[in-house]
């Protein structure tokens, strides 16, 4: 009986054996899971981590710039593909403007033209003062800078060519962002005074100008001429218009007076015309 006993007692522990190694290896695999997901929200933890730090770096680099920095990086960006254009258009012997006017549409032809007249009203002569500051801004903007000019000009003041790698998107200091054709990156302490003047240089008469410069100055001169000529021309006389004059000379001063004081005297002539004036 104790033999049967014992004989029976094997397959039992057997089973219990097995089911504590079954139950042994589930434990282990949950814990490799566990494990395993664990490493991997540790990396997800690093990578967030350095992602983070880098966007606060990008962040504090964006702050230091100036307040309109994208708008002038994208105008530059612009100017530059603009130019190389240009020189694409130059080599196959082809006009630039013509090639520029076959790519634009007629919407944004129309949204330009609008936005022009928006932004550069011609509101006529009023005074002196404005015609010149009118005249003064139309002639700054056809200024176009000279870059093999300024380049030789800066090696021979410096002693330093221009980098081949340099971009003027590039180029900041003191907060603001330098317009190519105007001036390199600025520093007080670089070497070429005259060429990278400070507030203490004395400069004055120091320049001497070129003899193409002087012609295309004499040039553009006669050209202001020429349409000052073209510009001031007899106006046609309106038939229709009402005659407040007794001569020509009499005729200008009431068109000045009328410029300038018109909106004041405006109802006085209304009242006068309808017998109401008191």
């Amino acid at each position: 009986m104790a033999a049967a006993a014992e004989v029976q007692k094997v397959p039992v522990d057997s089973a219990e054996e097995g089911a504590l190694t079954a139950a042994e290896e589930l434990a282990a695999q949950k814990r490799e899971q566990r494990l395993r997901k664990f490493r991997e929200l540790h990396l997800k933890r690093n990578e967030a981590r350095k992602l983070n730090h880098q966007e606060v770096v990008e962040e504090d680099k964006r702050l230091k710039l100036p307040a309109n920095w994208e708008a002038k990086k994208a105008r530059l960006e612009w100017e530059l593909q603009e130019e190389e254009k240009k020189k694409e258009c130059a080599a196959r012997g082809e006009d630039y403007e013509k090639v520029k006017l076959l790519e634009i549409s007629a919407e944004d032809a129309e949204r330009w033209e609008r936005k022009k007249k928006r932004k550069n009203p011609d509101l006529g002569f009023s005074d002196y003062a404005a015609a010149q500051l009118r005249q003064y801004h139309r002639l700054t903007k056809q200024i176009k800078p000279d870059m093999e000019t300024y380049e030789r000009l800066r090696e021979k003041q410096t002693g330093r060519g221009v980098s081949p790698d340099y971009r003027p998107i590039d180029a900041v200091a003191g907060g603001r962002l330098l317009r190519r054709g105007l001036a390199e990156f600025m520093c007080r302490n670089s070497d070429g005074e005259e060429f990278f003047p400070t507030s203490n240089s004395l400069l004055h008469g120091t320049h001497v100008p070129s003899a193409e410069e002087i012609d295309r100055m004499v040039t553009d001169l006669e050209k202001q001429i020429e349409k000052r000529d073209k510009y001031s021309r007899r106006r046609p006389y309106n038939d229709d218009a009402d005659i407040d004059y007794i001569n020509e000379r009499n005729a200008k001063f009431n068109k000045k007076a009328e410029r300038f004081y018109g909106k004041y005297t405006a109802e006085i002539k209304q009242n006068l015309e309808r017998g109401t004036a008191v």
